[in-house]
């Protein structure tokens, strides 16, 4: 058994069986990846990936249990360079982010402003896309970590720590009747409304839905965006009202909207960062989370890895979550 036959086969897992992209990916032959998971075949006795003609159909059970140790496997691998930079170069490496539109628009340019002057000569990469699949990417090892709000039940393989609650807005253009209002904003009122919001399973959509259905409500949701600022646009044509979080306005940028809080008609979310529990996190790594959510000191940090999963972990996040700022 070779270390780059196991690379292979796994590589060839994420790319969806598709040998071709894998060889791409690797830099290499397609008739080599294929010679050397048939070699690494042959000397398991097992079948990895089930044929159908010169195609890989699927993986089979036993390939299923192989390739969860492959990625332990690569996973340490990679820790042992990450160790070996750490001791060699501490302040020099590469950072993969993996989070939705919103935290990188309006929760991380700050903090990521402030690891840059810090941290030059750390690579920075931050990769959007919907929560399943940000949860993929950080499993996989193809981001460091993940932040997210929505679907945690996709981040099962992740250690997730909570670092702030937050909630929402309604924004409305300066002529419109809800301008006008004083006190409190009621969900009547707004469910008399066209609503332009985030798209179910980004940035806390659960929670508009939930607060609704517990008034027996159904709100009328016009539009669905990903993007706070897509939503904003649409707010400014006239399409409907804006539920957004307080986070995506800004007071000089959004000037010619009205901020109307709605904290009280939503319960709040809560975003957190979470990371493979078997990842050697490098000092910078450390470094970037706390600047993120300052109450995750790297002591705490340890203390989650260490602890996961168990009664012992399940504590610390609960003593976390007691401690949360509000944004």
């Amino acid at each position: 058994m070779k270390l780059r036959q196991l690379v292979y086969i796994d590589e060839v897992a994420k790319r969806r069986l598709n040998i071709t992209a894998a060889a791409e990916a690797l830099h290499t032959s397609q008739p080599g990846v294929s010679k050397q998971i048939r070699l690494l075949e042959e000397e398991l006795g097992v079948l990895i990936f089930e044929r159908n003609g010169k195609h890989l159909d699927r993986i089979t059970p036993a390939g299923d249990r192989i390739l969860e140790t492959t990625r332990r496997i690569l996973s340490e691998i990679e820790n042992i360079t990450r160790t070996a930079s750490e001791f060699a170069d501490a302040e020099r490496g590469a950072l993969s982010v993996a989070t939705t539109h919103t935290q990188a628009r309006y929760a991380l340019p700050d903090v990521i402003g402030e690891f840059r002057r810090d941290y030059p000569q750390v690579s920075l990469h931050l990769n959007q896309g919907a929560p399943p699949q940000i949860a993929g990417w950080a499993a996989a090892g193809d981001a460091d970590f993940a932040i997210a709000t929505e679907a945690l039940e996709h981040f099962d393989e992740l250690i997730m720590l909570p670092c702030y609650h937050w909630n929402r807005c309604v924004l409305v253009p300066r002529d419109h009747p809800l301008a006008a209002t004083t006190g409190p904003l009621s969900l009547h009122a707004l469910a008399e409304q066209p609503i332009v919001t985030y798209t179910f399973g980004f940035t806390g959509r659960s929670h508009l839905d939930a607060a609704f259905n517990a008034e027996n409500r159904t709100p009328n949701v016009v539009l669905t965006a990903v993007d706070a600022d897509v939503i904003k646009t649409y707010v400014r044509l006239g399409l409907g009202v804006g539920v957004v979080a307080n986070m995506a306005y800004d007071e000089v940028q959004d000037d010619d909207l009205v901020r109307l809080d709605a904290s009280h008609l939503f319960e709040a979310s809560t975003t957190h960062i979470g990371f493979r529990h078997n990842l050697f996190l490098r000092g910078y790594m450390r470094r970037f989370i706390e600047m993120f959510a300052p109450h995750l000191t790297s002591a705490r940090l340890d203390q989650a890895s260490a602890s996961y999963p168990g009664p012992r972990y399940e504590a610390l996040v609960r003593e976390l979550w007691a401690e949360l700022p509000e944004r």
